[in-house]
């Protein structure tokens, strides 16, 4: 940014400053337009050195270029007017001319007087079809948002000037790897930035003084060089430990502006029970002093009784790892492993590479295991999760020590002091970081040191492996030296806890009682083996993950369940399944069945976004519970065992709950704080089913097989060596392979799956399986296959009720197949196809894997030995697999998705897309089309033959102003009723449109309550989030995004803008779909590439209207 003559001249770079906080943009611009003057920080000499690596990676890739290309080369004048054009002019002469190479294109954007701007783009590379593509060289080791907004910059300018543009665009990294990039996934949010910051620019420029800290027209990061004085200065609630934005905004509306106004307020009507916690915590922050430690209060001494007794083998604990680190398609080095025993002896474990953190976690689960022989009664302490989860992550990502780690935990030898002091102190500073809680311990020892944070150790490690031999050591024992304090400090910590507790009464390990007991995870030898045949294909690191995925999933289960027993709330409130309740009631107090007794309450809350009731739950009741669990330690939350869970049919934020009391408990009438997902399913027939598949797979040479074929991601395999016109004449070509289908929304998959099994049982005398996930998706096949025509004797399932077709007992499947020896179709579950005491081993010719989309690879696996040949049917584009684990193989992907490997559209090689939806008129199509399809999906003939009166097919996106709602909004309630009223009664095809024909999708339950209670005399109207309404249809779809703002949406616009979840929102709809929304939830810039290209497809589908 700069100043031409008395206009401001911005730049791509702005872009960015501006969308992390709009303030710090608005302070630079005053100061450039002389209403303020301010002082800048010295600029980090860290950030001098990358820049100057940055210019020599680029003068690499201009040799390369100079060496194999005529390069036009732009030199770089001063800022004067006339200098400006004139490089801007010789840069589209060159475009003109057909060069092949434009080094440092030079756009001078002036379209717009009152906002012109500057860009130079590094490189403009000619492709062979004539077009231009843009390239910027980036010293980063990943894709960065700024980078992006450049890369559209220049596009755009391509595009203003009448240049062929390349929809590709390229970021050369400093690992020289060229990472391609769709503009269109970019160039949307760009042009919002870009508006946003010329409207900026407009008004400061019309402005006769400085803005104000409070000044509501600007966002603010509240942590910035600029921001964080204005916070200090005008004591702003955000000094608050804790405090939230969404907190600090119902704060102010309530006219509680400042930390003392807070410290001596009362509690504002509409406020949570975090209120109290926060007025405590002011009310402490205000009594501290400058240059002494701060104060504190042992609120809950007690509790510190639950730490072991210390023991002469405890070590203390800590990890410096590096987030940007990359290798292929994986994120992250934990490069340092550091610890110190009682006695401050270091030990480090160092790690350069993804195979030297193999060997470290090796060495250090070695050394801590010859520790724990000599010291049974030692402890690893830590502080907060970063520990605990990384062990888990880096043991799952090499396939290594995943027992001795689950051994850790189970044992729980890990022991994270974070919780425990949230739990039991209240300190009068900011932040309960470990640093900030420093001064209370660490006396004369008090961090002075040239690395004095986290961000430092980074910066510090990424000098280091650039550096020569001899400071590169310095570097690394500086480094090391920073982490030594790290863990005694995390030492000090705990004898300072010991010690407080000690003035209270309190001594550690009064408190012995273990968690729960469970099975170890077990590596398989099998995993190991088939680890070992890896050939380059992946497909062997995919068959050894899937054997031992269920037990990933189901440790993963429990040390999350523990984790919510031990955490504060905030840090899993809005993990799925979770429902936080607000009140309660009995409904039926205590009584005795058998031996147990029972009571059911109705409880009122707000289930996390993107839940499901879960098919087994606990409710979660604070310390101390209502009664002692002998396996679960004092001060931990107490899971209470569920018999029954069921969701209002009118209400999902009411759920009735049938709680059990142990028998050796009293009963209680307290209500529980949350409900939380139960006990995993029991999957031995699974997991023996992919043990089996996994033994055959060892096979010399590689088995010819569908699980083998999709596990390679080879193509159909056919008799005839291609695919046929016809799906149905491919499939009898398979020879012990797989067929793909991808099915967007109304193309007919159920129909065309009847279809072809109807043909294949009747005409060809095949045996059939249909397998879901779940028995509501395998019948609805079912009951399309005899509408289809074939004989109900021949169609048989377990446990339904009033099925038209033939109802199995348990054992009653052989019998069924030998009745029907000229063929049958059977369906079921994956638990059903695995059991061979109702199917056999390759007992089947196809089975049928009805949304495939959703149904994982290792399920795919475990299916696969019950049928010759395989069907996926399914959509990735869809809801997607969900998964709980971490795996060293993406087996808990979705075969499909897997199979289709990141394009929207499969490619023809390994099956076939269905291209014509039955159901959305061509003017619905068409957006669905371009936000999940590439624009390959369109109508059939006979979906544009409809006619709703007086309405125009196609989406009709709704801006809704509304501020400070996270899950619900009464605003977006009244426009969904406004629209059912004047829809109702319609002509739709010859009859008037009914309560039946519409339904409302939200991506909360709490915004489902919200609409039908606005709805109030309109119950026929359907109302449920996207998960409910998978497979549903009809005439018009209303779809209330409800959350204000990103900074009020829980768990992030990555679930709120899923291209998934809307693609399936909207597509329910045959008429016309409306997407009612807050704008500014359009008004923000994503931190990561793939927030950006989610945010860009939403921005084209609320402009498509």
């Amino acid at each position: 940014m700069f100043l031409l003559d008395s206009t401001v001249v911005t730049s791509p770079s702005d872009l960015t400053t501006a969308a992390k906080c709009e303030f710090a943009f608005v302070r630079q611009l005053d100061a450039k337009l002389g209403l303020i003057e301010i002082e800048r920080a010295p600029r980090d000499p860290l950030e001098a050195r990358a820049a100057e690596l940055g210019d020599e990676h680029e003068n690499r890739w201009l040799e390369h270029y100079r060496a194999n290309h005529k390069v036009v080369e732009i030199a770089r004048t001063g800022i004067r007017a006339e200098e400006l054009r004139e490089a801007a002019r010789l840069t589209e002469q060159a475009f003109r001319d057909n060069a092949e190479v434009v080094f440092q294109a030079t756009f001078f954007d002036e379209s717009d007087p009152a906002a012109p701007m500057i860009g130079f783009a590094d490189f403009i590379v000619r492709q062979p079809d004539g077009r231009y593509r843009v390239q910027d060289t980036k010293l980063a080791r990943s894709v960065k948002v700024p980078a992006l907004l450049q890369l559209a910059a220049y596009y755009d300018q391509l595009v203003r000037l009448g240049i062929p543009a390349d929809d590709t665009v390229e970021l050369i990294l400093g690992t020289d790897e060229i990472v391609p990039q769709n503009v269109h996934d970019i160039l949307p949010v760009y042009r919002k930035r870009r508006e946003r910051l010329h409207a900026i620019v407009r008004e400061r420029a019309a402005a006769t003084e400085a803005a104000q800290w409070g000044d509501h027209r600007y966002a603010i990061d509240g942590r910035c060089e600029f921001c964080e004085p204005e916070v200090e200065a005008s004591r702003d609630l955000l000094l608050v430990a804790g405090m939230r934005p969404t907190q600090r905004t119902k704060l102010l509306a309530a006219g509680i502006r400042t930390i003392d106004e807070l410290a001596t307020a009362t509690k504002p009507e509409g406020m949570t029970g975090a209120f109290e916690s926060l007025k405590q915590q002011a009310a402490l922050q205000v009594t501290a002093t400058p240059d002494e430690p701060p104060p504190f209060v042992m609120f809950a001494p007690e509790l510190i009784g639950d730490l072991p007794v210390p023991d002469p083998g405890d070590i203390f604990f800590d990890f410096e790892g590096d987030p940007l680190y990359r290798e292929e398609a994986t994120w992250g080095l934990d490069y340092l492993w550091g610890l110190v025993d009682r006695n401050e002896q270091f030990t480090a474990f160092w790690a350069h590479d993804f195979e030297a953190e193999k060997v470290a976690l090796e060495e250090f689960l070695a050394w801590v295991g010859e520790r724990r022989a000599r010291y049974p009664g030692m402890h690893i302490y830590h502080y907060a999760s970063y520990e605990r989860t990384h062990l888990l992550t880096i043991s799952a990502r090499h396939g290594i020590g995943e027992h001795e780690v689950d051994n850790l935990l189970r044992d729980t030898v890990l022991v994270d002091l974070y919780p425990l002091v949230k739990k039991t102190v209240r300190v009068g500073g900011r932040s309960y970081s470990i640093k900030k809680l420093e001064p209370l311990y660490m006396g004369t020892e008090l961090r002075e040191s040239e690395v004095e944070d986290a961000a430092a150790s980074i910066e510090q490690y990424d000098q280091a492996m650039r550096a020569e031999a001899a400071e590169q050591e310095r570097l690394l024992e500086t480094i090391a030296d920073y982490n030594r304090y790290d863990c005694v400090s995390t030492l000090r910590l705990h004898e300072w806890l010991l010690a407080r507790a000690s003035e209270h009464g309190v001594q550690p390990g009064m408190d012995t009682e273990q968690l729960e007991e469970r099975a170890p995870f077990e590596p398989s030898i099998l995993a190991g083996q088939l680890l070992g045949l890896d050939d380059g294909s992946g497909a062997f690191a995919l068959a050894s993950a899937a054997v031992d995925y269920h037990r990933r999933e189901n440790k993963s289960f429990w040390w999350e369940h523990y984790a919510r027993l031990e955490y504060p709330v905030e840090e899993w409130q809005d993990q799925r399944g979770i429902f936080m309740v607000t009140s309660g009631e009995i409904v039926s107090d205590w009584h005795l069945k058998s031996t147990v007794s029972y009571r059911t309450v109705r409880l009122r809350g707000e289930w996390a976004p993107g839940s499901s009731v879960p098919r087994d739950a606990f409710t979660l009741y604070d310390p101390p519970g209502p009664y002692r669990d002998p396996h679960i330690a004092r001060g931990m939350r107490l899971p209470v065992g569920v018999d029954e869970i069921r969701v209002d049919e009118n209400d999902p934020d009411i759920v009735y709950v049938t709680e059990k009391c142990p028998g050796y408990a009293d009963p209680w009438a307290r209500m529980p704080l949350a409900i939380a997902p139960g006990r995993p399913l029991r999957t031995q027939s699974i997991e023996r089913a992919i043990e089996t598949v996994g033994a055959r797979l060892c096979e010399t040479p590689w088995p010819k097989s569908a699980i083998g074929d999709i596990l390679r991601r080879t193509p159909a395999r056919t008799r005839s060596g291609t695919l046929a016109p016809e799906i149905i004449d491919s499939i009898l070509d398979l020879d012990d392979s797989y067929l793909a289908v991808q099915g967007p929304p109304g193309t007919g998959k159920t129909t065309l799956a009847a279809k072809v099994i109807t043909t294949l049982v009747r005409d060809h005398g095949w045996r059939i399986g249909v397998v879901a996930q779940s028995h509501k998706v395998v019948e609805n096949v079912l009951h399309a296959v005899i509408k289809a025509g074939l004989d109900p004797a021949k169609v048989g399932k377990s446990k339904v009720d009033d099925a038209p077709f033939t109802m199995l007992p348990d054992d009653g499947h052989h019998n069924f197949a030998a009745r029907n020896t000229d063929g049958y179709v059977i369906g079921g579950t994956a638990w059903d196809l695995t059991n061979t005491k109702r199917i056999g081993r390759r007992q089947l010719d196809l089975l049928v894997i009805d949304e495939a989309g959703q149904f994982s690879l290792a399920a795919t696996m475990a299916v696969s030995v019950a049928a010759s040949n395989l069907l996926l049917l399914g959509d990735p584009q869809q809801l997607p697999q969900v998964s709980q684990g971490t795996h060293p193989a993406p087996v808990d992907q979705s075969a499909l998705g897997y199979i289709a490997d990141g394009h929207a559209v499969l490619p023809t090689e390994y099956g076939y897309f269905l291209p014509e939806s039955w159901r959305m008129h061509s003017a619905l199509t068409a957006p669905v089309s371009d936000l999940a399809y590439d624009g390959a999906l369109r109508s059939a003939p006979s979906a544009d033959a409809r006619m709703l009166a007086g309405i125009a097919p196609g989406l009709h996106p709704i801006p809704v102003l509304h501020e400070g709602n996270a899950t619900h909004s009464v605003e977006e309630a009244a426009v969904v009723v406004d629209l059912i009223r004047d829809h109702l009664g319609r002509d739709w095809n010859g009859s008037p449109l009914t309560e039946d024909d519409i339904i409302v999708v939200t991506p909360y339950n709490a915004q489902v309550e919200c609409i039908r209670e606005a709805l109030g005399g309109h119950p026929g109207i359907r109302v449920g989030t996207v998960d409910k309404f998978q497979g549903q249809e009809a005439a018009v779809s209303i779809v209330s995004m409800a959350a204000s703002s990103p900074e009020d949406v829980p768990r992030g616009l990555d679930f709120l803008l899923s291209r998934n979840r809307l693609n399936v929102a909207i597509s329910r709809a045959q008429w016309a779909a409306y997407l009612l929304y807050s704008p500014a939830l359009v008004d923000t810039l994503p931190h990561t590439p793939a927030g950006v290209a989610d945010l860009s497809r939403f921005i084209r589908l609320v402009s498509a209207g």
